[in-house]
Formats: C-alpha cells, structure tokens, sequence
C-alpha cells in the first residue's frame, strides 16, 4: 500500500497524547513565537546601526544599538534553550505514554498472536519505533512550525526594509519549494524501507542470539553469517537511497541560496554606486543574513520533515499493534474462589489453525482433589489441554467447567491465579532466585518463601548456591541446570498456593538427583489439590489416579495404570512396554 505524503487522520492521533501536557506544548509555541521574533530583529538592528550610526560615525548611538544587539541575542539564546528543552521533554513524556499503553495492550494478547508475529518485530516497536514518535515533537513538529514562524517575520522585516529587494528573492522561493517537496516525497518511500529493513534485521538477530546453541550445534555459522551478511546489505541499501537524496537536495538548495544572494550584492550594489537611493549598505548588511535566516530554514524543513515522517511511520506501525484486537475475550463476571478442582471439557473441538483440528471433540471429567495424567504420542494434544483450561486460546465449539461453572464465566485473571502450570522448558528472567519465584509479588515474604523451599525439599540446593536466593540465574537461567530450573518452576508453583497444578512433561530431560527432589516435590505439591500431569516417562505416573491416552486429539483409553496394562492390546500397554524394553 502506497503511503499518503502526509496522513492528517494519524497526525491528529498524535496530537490527542499531548492532552495531558497541554500548557508545556502550548509554552513550546510560545517560545517559537519569541524566538522567530527576537532572530529577525537582529539584523534589523544591524541595518539601523550600520546606517544610523556607524555611517555617521555617532560613537555614542553605536555603543547603544550593540548593547541593544546583545540584549536581544541573550533573549533569543533563552528561548531557544527552553524551546528546545521542553520540546525534547514533552516528546519523551508522550512516547513515555505510549510505550506503557502498548506494553499493557501486548500484556492482554491471547498467545496465537505471539505465534504469529515475530518477537524481534514487537521489540523494534516497542524501543526503537517509539522513540522515533520522540522525534516528530523534538526534531519535528516545533522545529518545522519555529522555522516558518522566523520565515514568514524575517519576510515582514524585509519587505518592510526593501520590498524591491524582496520581491528577489520571492522569485527564487519557489524553485526551492518546488525541489523540497520532490525530497520530502522521495524521503518519505525510503524511510519506510529503512523501518523495514531495521524490523527484519531486529528479528533475525534476535532469533539467532536466542537459538545460537542451535547454530552451533549443527555448524549453521557460516549459513547464517551469509544470510546476516544479505539482511545486512539490503539495510545499507535503504540508507543509501536517503543519504543519495540528501546528497542531491542539499547542495542544490545551497546554490540556490548563494546566487539569490548574489544576485542581490550584485544588483543593490550596482544602484548605491550609481547613486540610486532605493536601498543602503545597512540593507545589504542584513539581507546578507536575511536571506540565511529564510533559505536555510525552508532547506531544513525537509529535513525536519523527514524526521516527522519518520515519526509518523513508526507511530502507525505502534498504532497497528494498540489497534488489533486479539486478546482473549475477558467477559466473565465470577471472581474465581478456591476451587474444589472439579473439571469437566464436554465435547471441546479445537484448531490452531483453521480446519485443522487438533482437539477432536474430547469429554474428560476430573474429580476434585484427583490426580491423572495424560499420555500420548507427540502432538496427541496434551499440552494443548492445558492452553486451553488456561484459556490462552479460545475453543471452537464445547465447553470447559471448573466446579460446573463454564470457564468463561471467570474472570481471566482470576481464573489463572488458581491454576499453576511447571512447563518442561522452564522460562527464568535475568533475575535473582527469590524474584523468580516470587514474580516481584510484595505480598510474598522471604519467610514464606524459605518454609515453601524447605517444606518441598530444595532449600538445601538454593542455599548451596553463590548468594543463595539472591543468587542472579541471568537471562533465561543459564546459570542453571535443567533440573535446578525445574525446581525453582515447581517452588514458584507452590508459593502461589494454587488451586490445580499442571506438570506438563516436568521431568523428561533431567538428571537422577534432580528427578528424586522433583518426586518429593511433587508428592507435597499436589497433595490436597487436583493435579494433570503430561508425562512422557510412564514410569512417573503409574501411581496416578487415572490416566488418560490420547492420539491425534482423541481420548483412546482412560482408567488406572492396572486397569489399563490389563486391557489386551491396549494403546498404553504398547506404549508402557516399549518404554520399559527401550529402558532395559
């Protein structure tokens, strides 16, 4: 889609977050008004004392006039330092709004939306993006409005001065008006190629930092160093194409600007020694800059243009996300209590992918308090199970209870706060242990977090660690194994005191001694409360109170360990026996 030159409807949109701001944003223009005024007076000044005094050789008129001239050049530096300062101040408070509006708007995203966007591509909207709306109150929209305000005075001034001398360089105005807007227009394609550009480059090094074990590990270095090598190419491409405007723009403006104004050297000149009164040495003086006041301030306007274009792309690109609607619909009006745990999905179909189904029509009851696990080949549907009674998607057709209310009569947040969920790919942020397990919950004491720790058994293993609960795990937790990552999901579980727990697949990939704590943890944290376990390693949940077998989002079996390895060529009993013959 081809952008508008300039899009008004966005602009507007803009201008509603400086609402809050309004008597700064209406002191910037104040100061734009003074500051205009107090520039074109200074040559003005100059010609007065050039013709009144200095041409008359009146010593005491001069020494007036230049204490005047500083006056009015220590005013001008004032209201430009507060110009520019609340300028720069108001857009950082702005872009501050927005980035927390956004941030909350992504916060309330169902998790397909996170499936479907790249994280490189949300993180360059949301730092990057952002800080280029910054811009269009810092670099643009005040400075553009500052620059026509000192335009159209120094123009009063001068045809007050010399209309004759004027009317000169009216004439070559429009030429550079002309080639300003062919820039702007040309700037404004290639700046949003650059965002481009920058979004891709964001998400491929994003996505290599993040996966640079698997890089590695398959000796992918030198493919993904020749793919960095094209995305890096075609972002220097992009900026190429601004810099070879610029390099075009810039000069011709500068000629134009340097033969109107010697053209009228030349031409008032001509007439003061033919003795032609129409004009003085004093207006020659000032136009010299007058004409620097008028010609650079309409040459960077384009420029300044083009950092508000800037701001304005990347402003739609943060609007598109503010705008889409993909949350899960959060209708419900029960605050969920404690639940007794009852759960029941009646006839649930569901795709993550339209008419692709991966839950096909499933009824499974769970008693309040019980213990099952679900078992199957990978993409039978366990974990989507869990996305579901979470309500991180919402079902196509069926029904989810817990306690025989359907789950949407719950508000969203309190639903999730009676259900904890051990993932077997343990998220940890760059934090200490404390906070992980906490989540930064204030109402959470060290106290209580120590009795959970030693109550499940593993507040001997954080205590062996450097600084104990203050120890940093650092991004991701790579200063932990898997297995201590695991404990920690599991302590931060049942600190939350949750009314269901899930374990989805908790102990596939770890070691001896930690699945040993991991059992113990296990047997403490789901005593009194239901609990779904997805295992892999059937050996983990022979003890459960039923298991259910799935395949391809169908339930094949369900009933105890022994109903179920009595059962003649049982789906589980293949599936145990393999696993106990692969074990030996």
């Amino acid at each position: 889609m081809k952008a508008k030159a300039f899009d008004t409807r966005l602009f507007k949109r803009i201008l509603q977050y400086t609402k809050p701001y309004k008597w700064r944003f209406n002191g910037v223009i104040i100061f734009a008004v003074s500051l205009s005024l107090f520039a074109a007076l200074r040559p003005y000044l100059l010609k007065q004392t050039v013709d009144g005094y200095i041409k008359t050789q009146d010593t005491h008129g001069l020494l007036i006039y230049i204490t005047l001239m500083g006056i009015v050049l220590l005013l001008e530096v004032f209201s430009q330092f507060y110009f520019v300062y609340w300028a720069n101040w108001l857009g950082q408070d702005i872009v501050k709004d927005i980035r927390i509006k956004l941030f909350k708007h992504i916060l309330s995203f169902r998790m397909k939306y996170f499936d479907m966007v790249p994280v490189g591509q949300l993180v360059t909207r949301s730092v990057s993006d952002i800080e280029a709306i910054a811009r269009i109150f810092s670099q643009g929209l005040f400075m553009i409005i500052s620059d026509i305000m000192k335009m159209l005075v120094v123009l009063l001034f001068m045809f007050y001065m010399n209309w004759t001398l004027t009317w000169i360089v009216i004439v070559a105005m429009p030429i550079l008006v002309y080639i300003t807007r062919i820039f702007q227009r040309k700037m404004q394609v290639a700046f949003e190629e650059v965002r481009n550009q920058i979004s891709n480059m964001n998400s491929f090094v994003q996505e290599r930092v993040t996966g640079m074990k698997i890089v590695q590990l398959f000796n992918r270095e030198k493919i993904e160093y020749e793919k960095f090598k094209e995305i890096n190419e075609k972002h220097k491409k992009a900026w190429i194409k601004t810099i070879l405007y610029n390099s075009i723009f810039f000069p011709i403006a500068d000629i134009i600007s340097s033969l109107t104004l010697g053209f009228i050297v030349l031409y008032g000149g001509i007439k003061i020694l033919n003795g032609d009164h129409f004009t003085t040495f004093g207006d020659l003086f000032s136009y010299t800059m007058f004409i620097g006041m008028l010609f650079n301030p309409l040459r960077q306007i384009a420029d300044k243009f083009n950092e508000m274009q800037q701001g304005m792309i990347a402003a739609n690109r943060v609007f598109e996300i503010i705008d889409t609607q993909d949350q899960i619909q959060d209708t419900g009006k029960i605050e969920a209590p404690i639940f007794k745990g009852a759960i029941e999905f009646k006839a649930v179909h569901f795709s993550y992918i339209p008419d692709e189904e991966v839950i096909k029509g499933i009824n499974l009851s769970v008693k309040a308090g019980e213990t099952i696990a679900i078992v199957g080949a990978t993409g039978a549907g366990k974990s989507t199970i869990i996305n579901l009674l979470n309500r991180f998607y919402e079902i196509s057709s069926g029904t989810i209870c817990i306690d025989k209310h359907n789950i949407d009569e719950y508000t969203l947040s309190s639903l999730r706060k009676q259900i904890a969920v051990v993932l077997q790919d343990v998220f940890l942020f760059a934090d200490t242990i404390f906070n992980n397990i906490t989540l930064n919950n204030p109402n959470i004491q060290r106290e209580e977090v120590y009795a959970a720790a030693q109550t499940i058994g593993v507040h001997e293993f954080i205590m062996s660690l450097p600084g104990g609960y203050d120890f940093d795990v650092k991004e991701r937790g790579v200063m932990l194994s898997s297995g201590q990552r695991q404990l920690i999901a599991f302590l931060r579980s049942y600190i939350s005191n949750p009314s269901i727990l899930i374990l989805d697949e908790a102990t596939s990939s770890i070691d001896t001694y930690s699945e040993e704590l991991i059992q113990r943890a296990t047997e403490t944290i789901t005593q009194g409360r239901t609990s779904i376990v997805i295992a892999h390693r059937l050996a983990t949940i022979v003890n459960a109170d039923k298991i259910v077998v799935m395949d391809k989002g169908l339930i094949m079996e369900e009933g105890t360990h022994q109903e179920l390895i009595n059962r003649e060529s049982g789906y589980y009993k293949n599936l145990y026996y393999s696993q106990f013959s692969m074990a030996n």
